[in-house]
């Protein structure tokens, strides 16, 4: 359970400062740039997806005996992040005109930039949590949000000037993360062996395309049904992104578990199912302090609450049961059933309703969780111990 606290600290010091910098940035500057997180929330399984291939797959790689493969990730990986962040912010109107957004580019920028250099840090934190030194990622992760929070906020007061508020503080984030990447880079033979990486993390690559195409959609038609929506949404995302990023922790350590054959299911889904409940009171907790801050229709906010709370409670089962299944049994079934469950999902956000991305969100967690259990019950027993015991017909 400590284990899984210390990498849930990482996600929580990202998502929860991301959150932070941009409320405080609404106070200073603009109410109008918070709706710049829900406008890029699509971006970061953009680089979920990175993290899966470059980062996951290329760790689990070295686990499985290819032992330049780490370095390899980091190097390709950074590269890639590079040349589609560069690729986008070329063509930035074409992404605020399909999202039906007017916002600040500037801040856009910021913002895209931002999720380069923390896609970026990911690589290296994920190396450091394959080789345990989980202390030094928090203190990666806590120094690299400090300074963004610290240096935004006192230009954001201190300059008119907006260009220089967001050129000064991603200079010293970039300087900060060429730092860790040096720290943190040894010399190694660099190989590409990123059909590899895609196979021993594909449950979470395909999941991620999957939401990114769902959010892409299911977020521009929310927008479309207006303000008291979009405020909602946004209030909503606000108070659950960092406990559903944080939730990715129960992924990270069981696979970790797995490729390393220290896997105990009754331990994995007890300390799960301990951090899910957490998370819902730290989310209900959020709302009851921060509702008074936004003029919401309470009612519309209410139902999307609902959605993500019925999601948090089945969250820890399909979880731990879909990645031991792709590590263990068969990544390509593993993986077909995952993307059929993703697949109901970017279907039904283009249900004609306000609601049609939480409606998606849970309808495919409750396909997944059921139709993982029964192919994890064909496939497996456990003992008294909680340890996997692979039922004797299919030995």
């Amino acid at each position: 359970m400590k284990r899984l606290l210390r990498i849930s600290l990482d996600t929580l010091i990202s998502s929860l400062m991301s959150i932070l910098i941009w409320f405080v940035l609404s106070l200073v500057i603009d109410k109008n740039l918070i709706n710049i997180f829900t406008l890029t929330f699509p971006l970061q399984y953009v680089s979920s997806i990175l993290v899966s291939i470059f980062g996951t797959g290329a760790n689990i790689s070295r686990e499985k005996g290819n032992k330049n493969d780490t370095i390899s990730g980091i190097f390709f990986g950074t590269i890639f992040a590079i040349v589609i962040t560069i690729v986008f912010l070329f063509n930035m109107d074409y992404y605020l005109k399909f999202m039906n957004y007017s916002v600040d580019k500037l801040f856009v920028t910021y913002s895209v930039i931002q999720i380069l250099l923390h896609t970026i840090l990911r690589f290296v934190l994920t190396k450091l949590y394959y080789e345990g030194k989980n202390i030094l990622s928090n203190k990666y992760s806590i120094v690299f949000y400090l300074l963004n929070f610290v240096c935004i906020l006192t230009t954001s007061i201190f300059m008119t000037n907006y260009i220089y508020i967001v050129a000064s503080t991603l200079l010293i984030l970039v300087i900060y993360t060429i730092y860790i990447l040096i720290k943190n880079i040894e010399k190694s033979k660099l190989k590409f062996n990123i059909f590899n990486w895609i196979k021993y993390d594909a449950v979470t690559l395909s999941d991620n395309i999957i939401l990114c195409l769902a959010y892409l959609f299911g977020l521009s038609g929310t927008v479309s049904y207006g303000e008291e929506y979009i405020l909602a949404l946004t209030f909503i995302a606000l108070i659950t992104d960092t406990q559903w990023d944080i939730s990715d922790s129960i992924g990270t350590v069981a696979k970790i578990d797995i490729s390393q054959d220290n896997f105990n299911y009754k331990t994995h889904i007890k300390n799960a199912k301990i951090l899910a409940l957490m998370l819902i009171i730290s989310v209900l907790c959020m709302f009851v302090i921060l509702y008074k801050f936004y003029n919401l229709n309470l009612l519309v906010a209410l139902i999307f609450l609902f959605f993500h709370i019925i999601d948090f409670v089945i969250c820890p089962y399909y979880k731990i049961n879909t990645y031991y299944l792709q590590l263990d049994y068969s990544t390509k079934k593993t993986t077909f059933t995952n993307l059929s469950a993703r697949f109901l999902r970017l279907l039904l956000s283009f249900l004609k309703t306000p609601y049609c991305t939480v409606i998606a969100q849970v309808s495919s967690s409750i396909y997944q969780a059921i139709c993982m259990k029964l192919l994890f019950q064909k496939n497996y027993s456990i003992d008294s111990n909680g340890q996997v015991i692979k039922n004797r017909q299919n030995k």
